[in-house]
């Protein structure tokens, strides 16, 4: 399996590098898979604990979109919800992909309810101008996109819903 090395930029200055298996490779769209991906703590919306260290997570990537999706699971492979997180499109150069996050995200339960995450951040992103005022403008755009889709029940897209944790893990194995 080919592992692609993600360049996952954050304002104001901070990278992150995540390497993960790219199983799926389209043009319309990428799907790679973090079997293991290392947190330190687990992560919550609200009082929900929607990850966990030792999880896997399977990520969407759209070139050319504002915005990624990413399938989270628990430790015991529990699905729990969609993360889509907003971002400016991906950079791929052969196996380096790069991206930067803007602050912004919608977060999806199972039965289809939803709440955009970090407006706190994203708003203090472009106050201090770590992301400016016409990227930002295009990040509300997407929003709003976004969440049309959701209230009309257009989402999730088909490769996000057909393409779950056991389906990927099998294509990763080569099935």
């Amino acid at each position: 399996m080919r592992k692609i090395e993600l360049h996952y930029r954050r304002p104001p200055d901070r990278l992150d590098i995540f390497v993960q298996e790219l199983v799926v490779d389209r043009p319309d769209v990428k799907i790679t898979l973090h079997e293991n991906t290392p947190l330190s703590e687990p992560l919550y919306v609200g009082r929900t604990r929607i990850y966990e260290p030792g999880a896997p997570l399977v990520w969407f990537v759209f070139p050319h979109a504002w915005h990624d999706v990413g399938r989270f699971h628990l430790r015991d492979g529990t699905f729990t919800g969609y993360y889509i997180n907003l971002i400016t499109p991906v950079t791929i150069e052969d196996d380096v992909w790069s991206m930067f996050d803007l602050c912004l995200d919608i977060w999806v339960n199972p039965d289809g309810t939803h709440q955009i995450l970090d407006r706190d951040e994203f708003d203090e992103a472009v106050d201090r101008r770590w992301i400016d005022r016409g990227t930002a403008s295009r990040a509300r755009s997407e929003l709003d996109a976004v969440i049309g889709e959701l209230v009309t029940g257009r989402w999730p897209r088909g490769e996000v819903a057909e393409f779950d944790l056991g389906r990927v893990r099998t294509l990763a194995l080569g099935g």
